[in-house]
């Protein structure tokens, strides 16, 4: 195997760190996302995974011989989530194969897997936890299943190694993207402490009490690229989490030390954050431009709806990292200072102040 990787979706949370650690460890980096900026180490590829013409035309001539799917597309319905997510695996692999250059596939789904899509979340049957990765898949509709159908179908015709990684939530950077709960939890952080506003956690008393883990973006892009470079992991699924767990009623206070708010007691009332920010755009407008803030656009920051879901579920959510483990995968990260590292890079980029 050579060293030239495509990660697809850097401008997202888990791409973006896997390009970063790619960068460092001398591979030759493409960085595909429809809007691509600069990021050092990586050569941009602007491309929409939607169109299979221009993707065609944007990949002609790049031969990768690692791919690093990172990234989907949030849509209305779970039918259409299926459809235009399983889609865009379908058109990149297609666009890829002329090339005939592609040795291993590493696609990052996630703990639906497990719980369910966002219409059918932490509903119905579910399998005990903590979560393994043989406990295989729900009887529902999920488009974590068609993205791997298609990875796995390209795999047989094509005859690369492939491999699939399930983070739980993760924390990271990342601007305008859906999945962001530690930039999402500062900006709340911060608007608590400008208004005087408790700082009360949103979410259930299942969260609020029960065991629970997250998962670092550094730590899956070291994950991604063990599965990458290891003739073990190949063809295999690995959940992946920070390897500590902790509670909420924890966790809520060690986040409020670091801002600088006292932790408001929880009466076991959920309160989404999607309610308590809702009027929140003019005041952190003004917080932005008191502070010279680089991002001014609350909803750029925060997508509320996805820490609620995290937050709101009404059953312990925790995972097993003994597979990976035993082929030889021990990164460990705190947790707690998983979000700490986060939050002094959003102070030192000027998302927050």
């Amino acid at each position: 195997m050579g060293k030239t990787a495509l990660v697809v979706g850097t401008s997202g949370i888990a791409g973006s760190a896997t390009a970063d650690l790619l960068a460092q460890e001398a591979w030759s980096v493409l960085g595909l996302a429809r809007h691509s900026a600069a990021q050092p180490g990586v050569t941009p590829i602007a491309a929409d995974l939607q169109d299979p013409a221009t993707l065609t035309a944007a990949l002609a001539g790049h031969r990768p011989d690692v791919v690093f799917i990172t990234t989907w597309s949030r849509q209305a319905t779970e039918a259409e989530n299926i459809r235009v997510n399983a889609a865009m695996v379908r058109n990149l692999l297609d666009a890829l194969r002329p090339a005939g250059s592609v040795a291993h596939v590493a696609l990052v789904t996630g703990l639906k897997h497990y719980l369910g899509p966002f219409e059918a979340y932490g509903k119905g049957a579910l399998p005990q936890t903590p979560f393994r990765e043989e406990q295989g898949r729900l009887d529902v509709d999920n488009f974590y299943y068609a993205q791997e159908d298609e990875v796995f179908a390209a795999a047989a015709h094509d005859g690369f190694g492939w491999s699939v990684h399930r983070p739980h939530t993760i924390i990271g950077k990342a601007v305008g993207n859906a999945m962001n709960m530690g930039t999402t939890l500062a900006v709340y952080a911060t608007l608590c402490r400008e208004t005087g506003r408790p700082f009360r956690f949103p979410g259930s008393p299942a969260q609020w009490n029960g065991l629970t883990d997250m998962t670092d973006a550094r730590l899956l892009a070291r994950q991604l690229l063990w599965a990458a470079t290891t003739p073990a992991a190949r063809n295999q699924a690995f959940n992946v989490v920070n390897g500590d767990v902790f509670r909420w009623n924890w966790m809520w206070g060690r986040i409020a030390e670091w801002f600088g708010v006292t932790p408001a007691p929880f009466d076991g009332e959920i309160i989404p954050l999607e309610v308590q920010m809702a009027q929140d755009a003019p005041l952190w407008l003004g917080i932005a431009a008191r502070e010279g803030l680089v991002e001014a656009d609350l909803s750029r920051l925060t997508n509320p709806w996805h820490t609620d879901a995290d937050l709101g579920r009404p059953i312990e959510v925790v995972t097993d990292m003994s597979k990976s483990r035993k082929l030889g995968f021990t990164a460990y990260q705190a947790t707690d200072e998983a979000f700490f590292d986060l939050f002094k890079q959003l102070r030192a980029d000027r998302l927050i102040p």
